[in-house]
C-alpha cells in the first residue's frame, strides 16, 4: 500500500513549492512511483514539477454531469477510468494529476463515490503518494484520498502563520480526518523568532525542520524551470531531504 504524503498551509506560505521539494527528495531517494495530487483548487503543482496534465478530475466531472450520459452499455466506473486517463500527466519517477476546483451546488454523489473508488485503484499502483493541499483540506473531508501516513503543515516565521497551522491540525481533529501523523515546516527561515517557538510549544506542534530561502528557487520559477530541477546541493533541497529522512518510518519515526 502506498505511503501518503499531504501538505497544507495557508496561502503565501510556499507551500507547493515544499510539496515539489518533498517529491524531488522521494525521487531522488527511489521511493517511487510517486503519484503527486494537486488537490488544492488554485492548480500550481504543475508547474513546480514541470508537467501538465491536459485536464483536470474536475473537468471530466462536469463534463460528465453526474454521469448521465454514460453510455447503458458500458459501467460508469469504466467509464469514468477511460476519462480520467487524461488528467494523469506521466514523467520520469513521477506522475500528476489535478483535482481541480470543487464542484459547486449540484450534486455529483455518484461520481464522487466513483472518484474514490479510481482514486484508491490509482494510489495503488505507486509506492508513494504527495498530496498538495489547500488549507481547508476539502479533498480529504470529502474522502477522495486515501487515509494520510504523514500530514505536513506549512508556515512561515511568524506568530500568525504558527495560528493558521494550529488551525488546520484543530480542523483534522474535527473532522476525524484519517491522519496518522501532523508535522509542522517552517518554510524560509533558518532561525525562529523567540515569540515563535514560545507559539509552537503553546501549540505543541511537532517541529519537523526549517526550510531556508533559497536564491535558487525564484530564478527557477522566473525561467519556468520545476523545483525538481534543482541541484543537489541546493539550501532547500538539502533541507527537506533531512527532513524526510528523521520523518521516515524506516528510521524509528512515529
Amino acid at each position: 500500500m502506498a505511503e501518503v504524503i499531504a501538505l497544507a498551509g495557508k496561502g503565501g506560505t510556499g507551500k507547493t513549492t515544499v510539496a515539489g521539494l518533498v517529491v524531488r527528495s522521494l525521487r531522488r531517494a527511489s521511493r517511487t512511483p510517486i503519484l503527486a495530487v494537486d488537490a488544492d483548487p488554485n492548480v500550481c503543482f504543475d508547474v513546480a514539477l514541470g508537467l501538465h496534465p491536459a485536464r483536470t478530475i474536475s473537468d471530466v466531472l462536469h463534463a460528465s454531469q453526474g454521469l448521465r450520459g454514460v453510455p447503458e452499455t458500458m459501467p460508469k466506473v469504466d467509464y469514468l477510468e477511460y476519462e480520467l486517463e487524461a488528467c494523469l500527466a506521466e514523467g520520469r519517477g513521477v506522475d500528476l494529476v489535478e483535482m481541480g476546483r470543487p464542484e459547486g451546488p449540484a450534486c455529483y454523489c455518484s461520481a464522487n463515490h466513483l472518484l474514490r473508488m479510481y482514486m484508491d485503484r490509482l494510489m495503488g499502483a505507486y509506492r508513494t503518494v504527495v498530496v498538495d493541499n489547500e488549507a481547508g483540506m476539502e479533498h480529504l473531508s470529502r474522502r477522495t484520498t486515501r487515509d494520510v501516513d504523514l500530514l505536513l503543515i506549512v508556515s512561515d516565521a511568524t506568530v500568525v502563520g504558527i495560528r493558521s497551522a494550529q488551525r488546520i491540525r484543530v480542523l483534522v481533529g474535527e473532522l476525524a480526518l484519517p491522519v496518522r501523523r501532523m508535522a509542522l515546516v517552517i518554510n524560509q527561515a533558518t532561525t525562529l523568532p523567540p515569540a515563535v517557538e514560545t507559539a509552537i510549544a503553546a501549540d505543541g506542534l511537532d517541529l519537523a525542520g526549517l526550510v531556508p530561502e533559497d536564491p535558487q528557487i525564484p530564478v527557477f520559477e522566473l525561467a519556468g524551470r520545476p523545483v525538481l530541477d534543482l541541484p543537489d546541493d541546493a539550501p532547500a533541497v538539502i533541507a527537506v531531504e533531512r527532513m524526510l529522512t528523521a520523518l521516515s518510518p524506516e528510521n524509528g519515526a512515529a
